[in-house]
């Protein structure tokens, strides 16, 4: 099994603008659910973007679910 070279992965991927701002958006999502009381730190919950969109963070579009359910194979309808 090869190893993981993270230095690679970071420059083609997490490096590239989009991806941080799409990181940035989760992450105020997560902030704004954790401000509204709806998450708790170390609950192991994730802020769920019902559109797939995470720049969109509108209340309507996020939701608190498992990480299970928002990591795993589970399709949201």
């Amino acid at each position: 099994m090869a190893t993981r070279n993270y230095k690679k992965e970071y420059k083609e991927y997490h490096s590239k603008s989009d991806q941080k701002k799409n990181r940035a958006g989760r992450n105020k999502a997560r902030r704004a659910a954790l401000a509204s009381g709806k998450v708790k730190k170390g609950d192991k919950k994730d802020v769920h973007h019902k559109d797939g969109n995470p720049r969109n963070n509108k209340n309507g579009n996020v939701k608190v679910v498992s990480r299970k359910k928002n990591r795993g194979t589970y399709r949201f309808a």
